[in-house]
């Protein structure tokens, strides 16, 4: 191993303010870097029956060989006990992070215990100081929080800032962690975790060269994926309209879900599609460190002050599919700045978009159906109705009744108190995301480690198929195949938009002269027993296959490849389970 600050694992005790760093060669020699050594430390470090909530979680944040060195290679991974679903959690970030938490000289960072009183940790170039929050605690927005950390913190331009909005000190189960103000570590409750630990914010930064053992072949290799990335046609789709360009496409193969799942295509996609988006309301792009494609895309739009209405202020947030599908056809809004202003204050208060999205739609429908009245949603949830789901989004946080507090719970638990459990889009605890494509899609939320449609790619595997008939054995396989690699993927960490550019031959070559020597079986080999690792510590932290709830809207609502079927679905878990090793019965 060429850079020995890779090997590094910062510790923090936030109950005792305390830091201490030790060497693990170990860990990254036989589990490379990412989410390998991550899950591993997250074995060591927490206890069996630690509450998700309580001082016994442990965060873990890792990066990877390649981070530093490579196109795309921009992520940080982040693993803990997540509040929302009681098991293993999983987040990704990209923006400057990664890079930064390098620089700061460690190649994973596991935070312990609870601090009591608010904080927020600065750790530059290897040393950690522990910083008063208390003045944060409490700040409506959390981007007032990172411009006031920015100006008391060094190493403008080099560091990274991560941080929690009301959402997070609320301990709403589906809080997010913010990073560079449009990136998130958005799934399973992150920001809860560290609110819950009273740690308003992280801050990471460092300046040092990475060495290579071979400069020549470093440099071809580099070039080679470069060149790939920007003449990529996806890459520069991705570039154009961002992952909006999913929302006509979904749309016209039935998949895009809309009013909660109660219709598969949404007529007004148009205004809020990638292209419309782009030629309308795009201020600027924005990149990750090290990756030249520029995929953020940042909305901008003018609202006129509420006491002087020929005064106006300019807004920016950035948008993506996932938000578009949870927080616009989800909800039904087809005006364009009423979907942004949803989206602006979901982001104000750190909730994860997603999430916040299906369980407005679970309420909106449980309403709709009289499950619940207006006495619990405090105002009239309707499709379409933007300006009173803002509101219900400050309720969320603020929580002034037992109904909303509930809600903050996720929507598994919700629909359990109150009803409507039929229509309650959750897998293994977690909100649906935006794909209806046909059963691989809703099969990999099912028994992905993150019940994420980044775990497996089902979603893709419906649409290359589309036309064709799959066995759900051969489906599993298939998902399967993809997740195992995709271990590798978040080892190294690289962004999942560059996952045909770094295959196996090209991750082997780009290892080698960084001092790391794989063959592509071996990288196989290795992705195989790191998935297996991951679910085998979720499984010990009370996940289990016998108690999965398959949501029957999925059932009745056509999907890209038709009606899906509950018999086919649960074929589909027991041939996994087998293949894993688990019981169903």
């Amino acid at each position: 191993m060429v850079d020995q600050f890779l090997r590094r694992v910062l510790y923090v005790d936030l109950t005792h303010k305390r830091y201490w760093i030790e060497e693990r060669d170990d860990l990254f020699e036989k589990w490379l870097g990412g989410v390998g050594v991550a899950v591993q430390l997250l074995r060591e470090e927490l206890k069996k029956d630690a509450d998700p909530l309580g001082p016994d979680n442990v965060i873990v944040f890792a990066v990877g060989p390649l981070v530093g060195y490579y196109p795309l290679a921009s992520k940080v991974v982040a693993v803990f006990k997540s509040p929302l679903t009681g098991n293993y959690g999983e987040s990704h970030a990209g923006g400057r992070s990664a890079v930064a938490l390098r620089m700061s000289g460690f190649g994973a960072i596991v935070i312990k215990g609870a601090s009591d009183i608010p904080v927020y940790l600065a750790i530059h170039n290897g040393r950690v100081y522990f910083r008063d929050a208390g003045a944060y605690w409490g700040v409506r927005s959390v981007y007032t929080v990172g411009r006031i950390i920015r100006e008391n913190e060094p190493a403008a331009g080099l560091r990274t800032i991560i941080r929690i909005g009301l959402a997070g000190e609320r301990l709403i189960r589906y809080a997010c962690a913010t990073t560079e103000t449009y990136r998130h570590f958005g799934r399973l409750g992150l920001g809860a975790v560290m609110g819950s630990k009273k740690l308003k914010a992280i801050v990471f930064s460092g300046k040092r060269l990475l060495p290579t053992k071979d400069k020549k072949t470093y440099r071809e290799v580099y070039e080679e994926i470069y060149e790939r990335a920007v003449k990529s046609p996806l890459m520069r789709k991705y570039h154009d309209y961002g992952t909006p360009i999913n929302v006509l496409a979904l749309n016209e193969i039935n998949a895009l879900p809309t009013m909660n799942l109660k219709k598969n295509k949404f007529e007004y996609a148009k205004y809020l599609s990638g292209e419309y988006l782009a030629e309308n309301y795009l201020g600027r792009r924005v990149a990750c460190a090290h990756c030249p494609v520029a995929c953020i895309h940042i909305a901008t739009w003018r609202e006129p002050y509420e006491d002087e209405p020929f005064f106006y202020k300019t807004k920016f947030v950035s948008y993506d599919y996932e938000p578009i599908y949870s927080l616009g056809t989800m909800l039904g809004i087809k005006d364009t700045v009423g979907f942004l202003r949803l989206l602006e204050a979901v982001e104000t208060y750190g909730l994860d978009a997603m999430s916040t999205g299906v369980c407005l739609a679970w309420a909106t429908e449980a309403l709709e159906k009289g499950i619940i009245s207006t006495k619990e949603t405090i105002v009239r949830l309707s499709w379409g109705d933007w300006r009173n789901y803002i509101k219900a989004v400050e309720y969320i946080v603020k929580q002034p009744n037992e109904f909303y507090r509930d809600l903050g719970m996720g929507v598994e638990y919700a629909a359990k108190k109150y009803g409507g459990l039929d229509f309650a889009l959750a897998f293994g605890g977690l909100e649906m995301p935006g794909y209806h494509t046909g059963p691989a899609a809703h099969i990999g939320y099912l028994i992905g480690s993150r019940h994420s449609h980044l775990d497996m790619a089902g979603y893709s595997l419906d649409q290359k198929t589309l036309g064709q008939e799959l066995s759900p054995e051969e489906v599993v396989d298939k998902l399967m195949a993809e997740e195992s690699w995709r271990q590798i993927l978040s080892s190294l960490v690289v962004c999942f938009f560059a996952r045909r550019i770094y295959s196996p031959e090209t991750v082997a070559r780009a290892l080698k002269p960084l001092g790391h020597e794989f063959t592509e079986e071996e990288l196989k080999k290795l992705g195989e027993r790191i998935y297996r690792e991951k679910y085998m510590l979720k499984v010990q932290m009370g996940f289990d296959l016998t108690k999965l709830r398959i949501p029957k809207r999925i059932l009745e609502i056509e999907s890209a490849k038709g009606k899906i079927s509950e018999d086919y679905i649960k074929r589909a878990i027991e041939y996994f389970a087998k293949k894993m090793g688990l019981a169903t019965q």
